[in-house]
């Protein structure tokens, strides 16, 4: 048998390498469950502030809030604070179609400024114009004039989108080696923005996103959905371009397969439809909605374009993660040798119990006491 076993390690020596190389697992590093794009000539060292005070303000004027979206007790609340302590937890300063195409002098000095701001979030970063030729230099230059002038890369990831080949992917990469050298800074990071059809399926027929994953390495931390670019490139109407359309639910279920188990993380695009003038309930209803849909699908990420969005990206996020609270909390000790639960539950869900836990305790949902309350401290250290 010891020989047996022997000449199976040797046969599958190159698999398990390959298996331990592309699926390095999770990277023990919090997911903010949004990111916020604010264009850059409107970005300054009071944004995230003023997004905080529009995001309460809005809160002020409209006090049936928690009626209107039939919140559970203590979440509104909770989302009153988190708009005061920490209103985006990820910014991305847009240099592209938020943007849009400026003089070089005029977006050479934008790049300039922002770099020069302050961090002001947990996670922060920009989107470049993408690599297809016609912006290519530009969104080169953009980079290379932000990475100058920046004073701290910490938390810092790059947006690069309408990625529409392997190939693009590679050429960040080089981009960012050359840049590094160049400015003497630490290795970079970068998303890759899905919103073209060729990045769900190539011109030969293949998936492409998990060979995107594997050329950009332990660079690539996560997967952009891009809503309307993607909806539109498919022919869709623009009055049903949705984060809940068909094909979006394809493109994203298409990430998710290509990003399980790689550490990579996976977004959820925008709504366009704003909490506005005369639409402000329905909007809010709307965009609650959605996010309890994509985090209902495992996406636990996702787009606000205006701070009167904010609310309802919290309050949405932390009813879902209170309402399983108590249950995830029942099961898991039941896994672990406390109690019984109703459900005969194996080491993979129990993995991903513990991780909705985790999830909610690190975005604000559920605190410390409350997990204390439930013993599973003491019980995940026994065990």
């Amino acid at each position: 048998m010891d020989d047996l076993t022997t000449e199976l390690d040797r046969r599958l020596a190159a698999a398990d390498a390959a298996l331990t190389a592309d699926y390095r697992g999770d990277r023990g590093v919090r997911q903010p469950v949004h990111t916020a794009y604010v264009p850059a000539d409107r970005y300054d060292v009071r944004t995230v502030a003023d997004w905080g005070a529009e995001a309460r303000a809005a809160l002020d004027e409209y006090p049936d809030f928690p009626k209107v979206l039939d919140l559970p007790d203590g979440v509104y609340d909770r989302v009153r604070a988190k708009l005061e302590r920490e209103p985006i937890e990820d910014l991305r300063i847009d240099f592209e179609d938020g943007y849009g195409n400026r003089p070089d002098d005029e977006e050479d000095a934008a790049a300039i400024a922002a770099a020069q701001i302050p961090r002001q979030t947990p996670y922060y970063g920009l989107r470049i114009k993408s690599l297809e030729a016609p912006t290519r230099r530009r969104g080169v230059r953009t980079l290379d004039l932000f990475l100058e002038h920046l004073q701290t890369t910490e938390g810092l990831v790059v947006t690069l989108p309408k990625v529409t080949s392997v190939e693009q992917v590679e050429a960040m990469v080089y981009v960012l080696e050359t840049l590094e050298r160049k400015h003497g800074l630490p290795e970079l990071q970068f998303e890759i923005q899905v919103e073209t059809p060729q990045a769900i399926l190539g011109s030969d027929g293949t998936a492409l996103i998990a060979r995107m994953i594997k050329a950009g390495g332990r660079r690539v931390t996560g997967l952009h959905y891009g809503t309307y670019d993607y909806s539109a490139s498919l022919g869709v109407a623009a009055a049903y371009q949705s984060m809940e359309h068909p094909v979006a639910d394809h493109a994203k279920d298409v990430m998710q397969l290509a990003a399980a188990g790689t550490g990579v993380f996976v977004s959820d695009g925008s709504t366009n439809v704003l909490p506005v003038g005369d639409a402000v309930h329905d909007a809010w209803q709307l965009h609650f909605r959605l996010v309890r849909r994509s985090l209902a699908r495992a996406i636990y990420q996702g787009w606000d374009m205006h701070p009167a969005q904010l609310p309802t990206r919290f309050a949405a996020t932390y009813a879902f993660y209170r309402e399983g609270f108590d249950q995830a909390a029942l099961r898991l000790r039941a896994y672990l040798g406390d109690g019984e639960s109703g459900y005969l539950d194996e080491p993979a869900t129990a993995t991903a119990l513990a991780a909705f836990v985790l999830r909610g305790m690190d975005c604000g949902a559920i605190d410390t006491t409350e997990f204390n309350t439930t013993g599973l401290a003491k019980l995940a250290r026994r065990a």
